[in-house]
């Protein structure tokens, strides 16, 4: 559903280009990508769709207060992450059974929003341990996806995304989603955990570039 609902909305939002190293996903999937905005992972959700993928995704565990959004997140079987508690191990036990169900699961593997305030794109910040981990416990491949513009939709301060997602229609600014070529990760989580963030850095290159992004040429 929410994979639909996001199809639906983010054409309105902004212009949505994508790309792929791979012609169809062979079998269940560790998807990681990075994470800008509040509106990326809906652009992600929108761009996997094109592909016939509606995966399960590892969001905060914040969203399930929200009354609507929580019966979507349930409906669909979405896990959420009680970050910094004694439970936030349990994520990755029902994500990897997903993935043991045929399931794609979808997670971020920086775990948080960049704070900075302008619209422009950057690498992404250090991984923390979650997809190396989940990699491990389940041998599912990781693929990377980069994705880019998300910002010119909704960053800053409260105030300024509201405006931007409400003047997102009548600007239409460039997105672009990457999707790059899966990879077996090391056994070894802080070895996985660093291939994990350069193949997702340059799925996001290869995105940010699509959009003229100068970010994207600094190494």
């Amino acid at each position: 559903m929410l994979s639909r609902i996001a199809a639906t909305i983010v054409p309105s939002l902004g212009r949505m280009t994508t790309s792929a190293e791979l012609p169809a996903f062979q079998s269940p999937s560790i998807l990681v990508a990075n994470h800008t905005s509040l509106a990326d992972p809906g652009i992600v959700l929108a761009a996997l769709r094109r592909l016939g993928i509606e995966p399960v995704i590892l969001a905060t565990a914040g969203l399930w207060r929200i009354p609507v959004l929580r019966y979507l997140l349930d409906r669909d079987g979405h896990v959420p992450v009680h970050r910094r508690t004694a439970r936030a191990a349990d994520a990755l036990d029902q994500a990897a059974a997903a993935l043991g169900a045929g399931r794609h699961v979808l997670i971020y593997g920086e775990g948080r929003l960049p704070s900075r305030t302008d619209p422009a794109e950057a690498a992404p910040e250090a991984f923390r341990s979650g997809p190396a981990r989940l990699a491990a416990a389940s041998g599912a491949p990781l693929i990377p996806i980069g994705q880019a513009g998300a910002r010119r939709i909704t960053s800053g301060s409260h105030t300024k995304q509201l405006a931007g997602l409400l003047t997102a229609p009548l600007r239409r600014p460039r997105l672009h989603v990457h999707i790059g070529a899966p990879l077996i990760l090391p056994t070894e989580i802080d070895a996985a955990s660093a291939v994990a963030q350069r193949a997702v850095t340059e799925a996001w290159r290869t995105a940010a570039l699509q959009l003229g992004e100068p970010a994207a040429l600094a190494r």
